[in-house]
């Protein structure tokens, strides 16, 4: 299938063309971080309006780099949720009137699914199923198990705030701009992640569940103390990193052992932090287990993983293009197809 891809779930306008959920004809997106950066973080109202500004041209640009036109579609695939429901609206409306307007099929795509196909654009073949996928963004840190394309089921979950949301909030903390997550890693490059031992959540046995939140509180009552004042700032980030680091790790390694997986996927924004990719590559070469993690530019929110999804989900993730509705709680199990 060669599939339209639209992106808005949070403040990143995307667009996509891919064929067969793997080849990417074209891959369009424009972050907000300018308009954001004054206020720490993303104001709902700004992403949407923003949406609306860009996306109509987006999708042109998209078709235009993958060199079709609609008429060559077979099918527009959306992200429906979760995510900000202004941001929402603005894909699912613009979605819903492409598809009505040519008659092509419109596919409503769970925003966390398409994270857990990004890892397979570009690539010949998806691995065996089952396979485990350690998700990890700005908004969810989860584990997920991956019997099908259909059959998703999550195992470990955040109590508390995502790993990208710690890496935020602490990055305020050491005065670095929004987004945090870029900022920490480059100060992280210089410093000693063994300088500082800052707290690892210790699930009760048999749970793969995670928290950062005492991390980040770590980390702000370090700073505040005599101590603190006088540490290189290069140290508490590398250490902090290197916190979040070992407890999704952990969890990792501990799914892995509860079944026999064939393979394992990282992916979301965080998953471009290169400690994390580089310690979890160095599980995956002492369990045996293959793993797989996309190049940044599908770690973070993007279009093409929204058609990879609803390339693999097919009929399932099929939906009528007069009653799709944006759902910013989106269940992360499938739901029935809407037809």
């Amino acid at each position: 299938m060669l599939l339209l891809g639209i992106e808005t779930s949070c403040d990143d306008t995307a667009t996509a063309v891919v064929r067969d959920g793997r080849a990417v004809l074209a891959n369009v997106s424009t972050n907000q971080d300018a308009f954001h950066a004054k206020f720490g973080g993303i104001v709902p109202e700004i992403a949407s309006r923003q949406h609306l500004a860009l996306l109509s041209a987006a999708v042109q640009d998209a078709l235009e780099r993958a060199e079709v036109t609609l008429a060559d579609l077979d099918g527009i695939a959306v992200t429906a949720g979760p995510g900000l429901i202004g941001s929402l609206v603005i894909g699912v409306a613009s979605a819903k009137a492409l598809a009505y307007a040519t008659g092509k099929p419109l596919y409503g795509v769970n925003h966390l699914h398409g994270h857990i196909f990004a890892p397979f654009l570009e690539l010949d073949a998806d691995p065996d199923y089952p396979f485990l996928a350690l998700l990890v963004s700005g908004g969810h840190s989860q584990l997920v198990h991956v019997a099908s394309p259909i059959d998703l089921r999550v195992i470990g979950r955040t109590r508390d705030d995502a790993a990208g949301e710690a890496f935020d909030k602490t990055a305020r903390l050491l005065g670095l701009p929004f987004p945090g997550g870029p900022g920490i890693e480059r100060l992280a490059a210089g410093g000693d992640p063994a300088a500082l031992a800052f707290p690892r959540h210790r699930a009760e046995r048999g749970s793969l569940d995670m928290s950062f939140s005492g991390i980040k509180t770590a980390v702000r009552y370090f700073l505040e103390s005599p101590a603190g004042r006088a540490a290189r700032p290069q140290d508490v980030a590398a250490s902090f990193q290197a916190a979040v680091v070992d407890v999704l790790v952990d969890r990792l390694a501990r799914a892995a052992e509860q079944h026999p997986y064939r393979a394992a996927v990282l992916s979301g924004g965080v998953a471009a932090n290169s400690a994390l990719r580089e310690a979890c590559g160095a599980w995956s070469r002492r369990s045996g287990i293959p793993l797989l993690v996309p190049p940044p530019r599908y770690c973070t929110d993007n279009a093409a993983m929204i058609a990879a999804a609803a390339d693999r989900q097919g009929d399932a993730a099929r939906a009528d293009a007069r009653r799709l509705s944006a759902n910013p709680n989106m269940p992360f199990t499938l739901a029935p197809a809407v037809v």
